[in-house]
């Protein structure tokens, strides 16, 4: 058949098809069937773990007995202050776990009048005897 007018035969660098250094390469790279391997979703040689023993090991240990116990045995009392820190590292973080803020009690003030200078000032003020 003759060749259409337009059109000319590309040259052969640009040739579609598996001719060439790269078609063996192509080839291989296909994607592998997967092997019949283990399958995951069976139950098969799987241990059974137990629940309660899952919740001990990520319960979250309390270490504050044994720091009071070390800290009271020693010599040497911690400062006050230290002893706070540790304290507040064991408390949460919520204002509900927060200790109430110690006030100082107001203790009543004493008056400066005597019985006589109030006595006094009712006779001038009402005018009492």
């Amino acid at each position: 058949l003759l060749p259409l007018a337009g059109r000319a035969k590309a040259p052969p660098g640009l040739q579609r098809g598996r001719a060439g250094p790269r078609a063996a390469g192509a080839a291989r790279r296909r994607k592998r069937a997967p092997e019949p391997g283990r399958n995951k979703a069976t139950v098969k040689g799987r241990v059974v773990k137990s629940a309660i023993e899952e919740y001990h090991k990520k319960k979250p240990v309390n270490h504050l007995r044994e720091n009071l116990q070390y800290m009271l045995k020693g010599r040497l009392v911690a400062d006050k202050a230290v002893a706070e820190q540790v304290l507040a590292q064991n408390r949460g973080r919520k204002s509900k776990d927060q200790p109430p803020e110690k006030r100082e009690k107001k203790k009543p003030e004493g008056t400066v009048f005597t019985e006589e200078d109030f006595r006094k000032f009712e006779r001038e003020y009402f005018g009492v005897p």
